[in-house]
């Protein structure tokens, strides 16, 4: 870790016009995420850790030493681990003890407080965000069982870690993973191989599953076929007695992104598992951790623009060229102000969905809006992340910088928990099973009526097109117009700039990519960023 100031006068030349690394604070650098929260201390000691050169250096370690399967111990008897660098417990244990899992649960926080959690490691590493997301969303999911939530819930809230290899009742922390999706079906779990057999008042399993992220996770959410169907079941990766329950790593998958966290190929051979909720009753039980890990998916992208805005934003205020500063160039703030907005909708509306999963009324809600922000927020993600990128020039091109790692991050949350087009159907199935969801949406986008014209206008033009439900072929369309005037609708209530999010995203004709529109008042956007 470099302490002492770089020598900028060379042999050959003198270093300067290159502004160097940013020291941000994901807390106290970002007066939107605090005009939301509040003050909270418990956040701004988290964002002070995360800020910090240390935390900063593990994870860079934890993204470029990589995890490594080590399947035999010498002797040729199968261990089935994964080795991770120091820097990698060092992330989960802060999260961890920050309250990433516990704080919906435990009573000394909420789903908005988890999210803002979310949101700031996700600036930072979010290779780490998998494994602590999936604790989080498999605590409500274990109610299914009062024996098992007895055992497991208190453990997976305890703001501690414990990496050790040891069963789940000898640990006062333990964390829980997910394998669901097979070779042959992917989504579309129903299609899974995987069979249970009973033992005695347990399962035995036999079969694969195609994705298992975090493979050294205590537990693990699984399906598997039962003469009655689909069925979940908790798998635990040490019995009882010690030993450890079959369950073969086969490989690491080699993903684009997301390099931190290991994620598997994984075989069960008469592994032993709990049944979870009733037999036939699989998807309904696992679909409440679902529901939670998607908060993270949708929150997600907003950290990882939060974070690629940061760097440009830094870069721009720092670098002249042309005899003036890029950020005082009129072309360069168009497009800045417009990934600014970008950002800026990204964390409010995935903020007021934290908000509907902390209040039971807004169940029906939660349920749409989350599927909404999901499928909004990762679709902007890649274009702005790369518009950020290219505001730097070569410099953002290269892995001297983190803009390389969060360009490859972003395609990852669209894709787990439900891809793009996965999530439009869920989406229409929403509107169709539970009315009280569209009635809700409907509520919150009337309510925002009378603000601002363009807005009403355009909450008419949607509704025009589309009285009912959409054709299937038009889902995607449906969805983007209808996250977009929920979006809208948010930063109304919740931001001075959103008259500059409509004008953009709702209002005059614009072209399609970044910085291609007519003038806003691109200062007081900038000055949120």
């Amino acid at each position: 870790m470099t302490t002492a100031a770089p020598r900028s006068a060379l042999s050959t030349h003198e270093v300067f016009n290159q502004p160097g690394a940013p020291t941000r604070d994901p807390w106290a650098d970002d007066p939107v995420l605090q005009g939301v929260l509040g003050a909270d201390p418990e956040l701004a000691a988290l964002g002070a850790a995360l800020g910090s050169d240390a935390l900063r250096e593990a994870a860079r370690d934890a993204q470029t030493r990589l995890p490594e399967l080590r399947t035999f111990d010498r002797a040729g008897r199968r261990i089935d681990e994964v080795h991770f660098h120091p820097g990698y417990h060092q992330l989960m244990a802060l999260g961890l003890e920050a309250g990433y899992a516990a704080t919906a649960w435990d009573g000394t926080g909420s789903h908005l407080k988890h999210a803002a959690i979310n949101y700031m490691f996700s600036q930072i590493e979010p290779g780490v965000c998998c494994p602590m997301t999936m604790t989080y969303a498999a605590v409500p999911a274990l109610s299914a069982d009062p024996a098992l939530a007895a055992l497991w819930q208190p453990r997976l809230t305890a703001r501690a870690y414990d990496p050790s290899r040891r069963p789940v009742a000898e640990k006062s922390a333990v964390t829980m993973g997910m394998a669901m999706t097979e070779k042959q079906g992917g989504s579309d779990v129903r299609a899974n191989s995987t069979r249970a057999i009973r033992d005695g008042e347990g399962w035995r399993l036999y079969g694969h599953k195609w994705f298992c992220s975090a493979p050294m996770c205590d537990g693990f959410l699984t399906l598997a076929q039962t003469e009655a169907g689909i069925t979940c079941f908790l798998v635990p990766r040490w019995l009882p007695d010690g030993t450890r329950n079959p369950f073969t790593i086969l490989r690491l998958k080699d993903k684009l992104g997301n390099k931190a966290n290991a994620s598997s190929e994984i075989e069960y051979d008469g592994t032993f598992a709990h049944g979870l909720g009733e037999p036939g009753r699989g998807v309904p039980v696992i679909i409440e951790m679902v529901h939670h890990t998607r908060l993270d998916t949708a929150m997600a992208p907003a950290g990882l623009m939060r974070a690629a805005l940061a760097e440009a934003m830094h870069w721009v205020r720092g670098r002249t060229t042309f005899q003036r500063k890029l950020i005082d160039q009129p072309l360069m703030r168009a497009v800045l102000a417009d990934l600014a907005l970008e950002a800026e909708a990204a964390l409010l509306l995935a903020l007021n969905v934290a908000r509907a999963f902390d209040d039971p009324g807004a169940r029906p809600y939660a349920r749409l809006s989350v599927a909404l922000a999901k499928f909004l927020s990762n679709k902007r993600a890649p274009g702005m992340i790369y518009e950020c990128m290219e505001a730097m020039g070569g410099m953002g091109y290269v892995e001297d910088t983190p803009l390389p790692m969060l360009y490859r991050e972003a395609p990852l949350n669209s894709i787990w928990e439900g891809s793009g087009n996965v999530i439009c159907l869920d989406i229409l199935r929403t509107l169709v099973k539970e009315p009280e969801a569209a009635a809700q949406m409907h509520a919150r986008l009337d309510a925002a009526r009378g603000a601002d014209a363009r807005f009403d206008a355009a909450l008419d033009r949607h509704r025009a097109r589309w009285p009912g439900l959409p054709p299937e072929a038009e889902a995607r369309w449906f969805a983007e117009s209808l996250g977009t005037l929920l979006a809208a609708s948010v930063m109304l209530a919740d931001s001075p700039v959103a008259g500059e999010y409509i004008a953009t995203r709702l209002g005059a004709e614009r072209g399609s990519i970044a910085g291609a529109m007519g003038a806003i008042d691109a200062e007081a956007v900038l000055a949120r960023a």
